[in-house]
């Protein structure tokens, strides 16, 4: 397995092969919104997905900047992880604002699907992050469960 060096946490990131694909993809959710226990059969979407039209979500290596650039002030995130061959046929690889399309992993293109929610379905896993010693510091500690 290849690893992605991320300079902003300066950690890496496992990637399965040379292949743009990613394995998995990433939605981050603030602690305003947890997920219930156990998790339903559909999650409600957050403001900004409902406002956009599209769910966001992040690879592996984009989730440090997702993180402290929209989570910066939230003591908590959870993050569910998504394998990304169950849900490929629905992705719409575009800039954060779905204006723009772009190339698979991208600079600034993001992984979007369009017209439904998330649901325990789509969850291959999740993992909560505490902002309590930074999120530099829960990255590292989240860094073999960030696979690209």
């Amino acid at each position: 397995m290849n690893r992605l060096f991320l300079r902003s946490t300066g950690t890496y990131l496992a990637m399965a092969g040379a292949n743009l694909k990613p394995t998995y993809i990433y939605k981050l959710i603030s602690f305003s919104s947890p997920i219930p226990e156990p998790v339903p059969k559909t999650l409600p979407l957050s403001e900004l997905d409902a406002a956009s039209g599209f769910m966001h979500f992040s690879t592996a290596a984009q989730v440090p900047r997702t993180l402290k650039r929209f989570f910066a002030e939230d003591p908590r995130v959870t993050i569910v992880r998504i394998d990304y061959a169950k849900v490929e046929e629905e992705i719409r690889w575009e800039d954060s604002k779905g204006t723009a399309p772009g190339e698979i992993g991208g600079e600034g293109i993001f992984p979007h699907i369009y017209n439904r929610s998330l649901g325990s379905g789509d969850i291959e896993s999740k993992m909560d992050l505490s902002n309590e010693g930074g999120w530099d510091q829960a990255l590292k500690q989240a860094e073999s469960w960030l696979v690209y």
